[in-house]
């Protein structure tokens, strides 16, 4: 079951509980499910249950009880505790992860993107600093992943001199003849210098990875073939998705998503599912940051788990193989996205 197919589920549980009477509360549009946090067990995890406390006039744990009754026998789920103030936690009944990757590769780079427009109409409108139209230029490529129209627009024409070199572009420029001006909303801690002599990729990543009210540094360190450098890590473990699929097809080994069960697939398991989640708190906070983080921490993920992939010396292969091949590809997949909608090129060889 994948996160979309468990959060549908989730939705099913509250309907069910709504249509029998336990509930008096409207049917939430999406019930947000990630990996649990601290404290937290199974799979996945879900807050819908302090989401409808409010207005059902109950306890959020009083919540979570009824909705568990919901849940507890849905197809996939193995079981369903109650964690915190009423965070249902659902375990999977194992096939959690092989449809996980299945979905991945079979959306590609598109996994996470909702494919429906939402309805949501969004204006990004920023000064002309190098830092805020590269931050407006990501957010609304963010944004536009998850179903929103945007229109982006900049108080003056950016600057040619490092708009052609960042691959920046906007809708509009200028004061608009508009009764009111536009509001200026995106503007993050403006870069020190100039970020050109970067090239675009090293100096897109080094203005969109720090925080917005964080100054970002402009070095050649961003450059630097090193795992100190958190870029490099990221094109590195695509890199390394890539050249898993090459060696294996010469060992006559193709990939088909099964069940990984050591601790360095989980891992990997567990950033792949938070990846939807991850885009959609990014659009809804305006934060790049935050998908350029969940970035790093998937490819160290990938980077641990790279060496299980492939037959060692006289070793055949096998089912096994072929499902941690589809993990990585699915990685691969995940790793290409993200930094597409940075902007930001995911080579094939590094």
């Amino acid at each position: 079951m994948t996160p979309v197919e468990l959060s549908r589920t989730v939705l099913r549980a509250v309907r069910r509980a709504v249509d029998a009477g336990e509930l008096v509360a409207p049917v939430p549009e999406w019930a947000q499910v990630a990996p649990p946090g601290p404290g937290g067990r199974g799979d996945y995890a879900t807050n819908v249950a302090l989401q409808l406390a409010r207005p059902a006039g109950r306890p959020p744990r009083e919540v979570a009880r009824i909705l568990r009754s919901h849940l507890a026998d849905a197809e996939g789920v193995a079981g369903v505790d109650i964690t915190g103030p009423g965070f249902l936690n659902i375990t999977l009944d194992g096939s959690g992860a092989q449809a996980l990757v299945a979905e991945v590769l079979r959306r590609g780079a598109r996994y996470g993107v909702v494919d429906e427009p939402t309805g949501e109409l969004v204006q990004l409108h920023h000064p002309r600093e190098v830092r805020a139209a590269v931050t407006a230029h990501a957010v609304a490529r963010i944004l536009r992943s998850q179903g929103a129209l945007v229109r982006t627009s900049c108080e003056d024409e950016p600057d040619p001199a490092w708009a052609a070199v960042l691959g920046v572009s906007v809708d509009a420029h200028g004061t608009p003849a508009a009764p009111a001006p536009l509001k200026v909303n995106v503007r993050p801690v403006p870069a020190g210098q100039d970020p050109t002599p970067l090239g675009r990729d090293a100096a897109r990543w080094a203005l969109l990875h720090p925080a917005s009210h964080d100054r970002p540094r402009i070095t050649s360190d961003h450059l630097l073939q090193r795992e100190a450098n958190p870029l490099f890590r990221v094109r590195y473990a695509h890199a390394r998705t890539r050249a898993l699929t090459r060696n294996a097809a010469t060992l006559g080994l193709t990939s088909a998503p099964g069940d990984v069960q050591d601790n360095d697939a989980t891992h990997l398991v567990d950033a792949l599912a938070a990846y939807p989640h991850v885009l959609a708190t990014a659009a809804r906070h305006r934060a790049p940051d935050r998908l350029a983080r969940h970035l790093v921490t998937t490819a160290d993920a990938v980077l641990a788990f790279q060496h299980t992939v492939l037959p060692l010396g006289d070793e055949k292969p096998s089912a096994a193989h072929r499902a941690r091949l589809a993990l990585a590809e699915a990685a691969g997949a995940v790793l290409a996205g993200g930094l597409s909608l940075l902007g930001i090129d995911a080579p094939e060889h590094l």
